[in-house]
């Protein structure tokens, strides 16, 4: 089997190579998507010397295939729907809004957790890139790049070692920049990239947050 990377640290420090151009460019931020996109955004960060935090958003996954998303969810009550997956499912408005309700009791679980009473980092004005470990159908972080929106950033940078083609392109129209080192086809999974690619916990972010970020 090929792999691209053999854990999300090497996929991140790669990343962080590709975006050098970004070193030093006034009031920027990083945000990860937690969980798998924050050993990216570690990488990231200490690269280009730039604050990271998170930025929270939860998968709303299709009732017999969790891992299928049908939409997605930001901390601040954005929501995306894919209308094509869910017409397809033939999933009733009551449906998705019941998946809605049980991944906002999430989301806002792992708020309390991560960040307990600190406020989500303020964007507005600030070249801001987000990263994940990778883009499958992307609709986490479409989401999460429609809920910035709304907080008036400067620009918007969207960065992943892996993802679909297809995802890709529509990202590229919801973006100031897209940078996506690999897109292989077929895509199938962001898992596949890897050679190790474990399913964070609670406490690996709670630990990657704690971390000196220079």
């Amino acid at each position: 089997m090929f792999y691209y990377f053999s854990d999300r640290r090497e996929a991140g420090q790669t990343l962080a190579k590709r975006l050098s151009y970004l070193a030093g460019t006034p009031n920027l931020i990083v945000l990860a998507l937690p969980r798998g996109g924050l050993p990216i955004g570690v990488e990231v960060a200490r690269a280009l010397e730039a604050p990271l935090d998170i930025f929270l958003v939860r998968k709303l996954g299709a009732p017999t295939h969790k891992e299928f998303a049908i939409g997605a969810l930001a901390e601040n009550g954005v929501r995306f729907i894919n209308h094509q997956a869910v017409n397809e499912l033939g999933l009733s408005e009551t449906c998705i809004e019941q998946i809605t309700t049980e991944e906002e009791q999430e989301l806002q679980r792992r708020r309390r957790l991560y960040r307990g009473h600190n406020l989500p980092p303020e964007v507005s004005g600030r070249t801001v890139i987000i990263v994940d470990d990778g883009l499958a159908t992307g609709a986490t972080m479409k989401v999460a790049v429609k809920a910035l929106r709304n907080q008036h950033p400067k620009k918007i940078v969207a960065a992943v070692p892996v993802g679909a083609v297809d995802t890709c392109e529509e990202l590229k129209q919801l973006v100031d920049e897209l940078v996506c080192l690999e897109t292989p086809e077929p895509f199938r999974a962001v898992g596949l990239w890897y050679q190790y690619f474990p399913q964070l916990s609670d406490a690996d972010v709670i630990r990657l947050l704690k971390q000196p970020k220079t």
